[in-house]
């Protein structure tokens, strides 16, 4: 027991700002839903555009950070207005995958390794280091021969198709939401952008396909 005490003592910057981090993405979803839209009406029509133009960048700002819980965000806008805000949600859903992925590609890892440091996750920066080293094509390969395992050695073969499950997985703030995933990706060198963007509008696609088809 007092290993593993230890352990959680020594993790506890990691821990503390993990915590703190899915605090922030909750009220910021909180926020970002309790935005009230008027009733549209002819006399205020171009106001409800404004609104909604703002809306959607207030979105692909949110969802593009890291642990806000941006699926959960727009699951809910198509619930609460059917599918006419198909389009909107799919829109910003991929354009904040991309803005987080685009961010991430120029964050030097070298900042994310002194970062793992000062949270004493001490593997971690290590690892991070020694990928620092290794040219991005040869990333996949790398990372591929620290995980043992055909399963892990799998994943990371198909790794383009795990994000894209990652991404509809209920609950995947807890591992940084769709904006941590995709900042990941981009950091860790190992997706290239097109093959990125095709998963990313795939896996983005069958929710709000299905309300623009079937919603009300």
């Amino acid at each position: 027991m007092r290993p593993v005490l230890k352990r959680l003592w020594a993790a506890r910057r990691a821990i503390g700002l993990y915590v703190g981090l899915l605090a922030l993405g909750w009220i910021a979803g909180k926020v970002l839903l309790g935005v009230a839209i008027p009733e549209m009406r002819p006399m205020n029509e171009p106001l409800i555009h404004r609104i909604m133009m703002w809306a959607l960048f207030l979105f692909v700002l949110a969802a593009a950070v890291p642990f806000v819980p941006g699926a959960e965000i727009g699951l809910t806008l198509l619930f609460v207005f059917g599918g006419q805000a198909s389009p909107i949600v799919y829109t910003g859903m991929v354009g904040a995958l991309l803005l987080s992925y685009g961010i991430a590609r120029f964050v030097p890892l070298h900042v994310l390794s002194r970062l793992a440091g000062w949270l004493r996750l001490k593997r971690a920066a290590d690892f991070i280091v020694e990928l620092s080293g290794i040219s991005p094509q040869d990333r996949p390969d790398f990372v591929s021969g620290k995980i043992s395992g055909r399963f892990g050695k799998g994943l990371m073969r198909n790794r383009y198709v795990v994000l894209a499950i990652l991404l509809n997985m209920p609950g995947n703030s807890a591992l940084g939401g769709g904006g941590g995933l995709a900042f990941f990706a981009g950091i860790s060198g190992c997706y290239r952008f097109w093959p990125y963007l095709i998963s990313v509008l795939v896996a983005v696609a069958p929710v709000p396909l299905l309300f623009l088809l079937f919603g009300k």
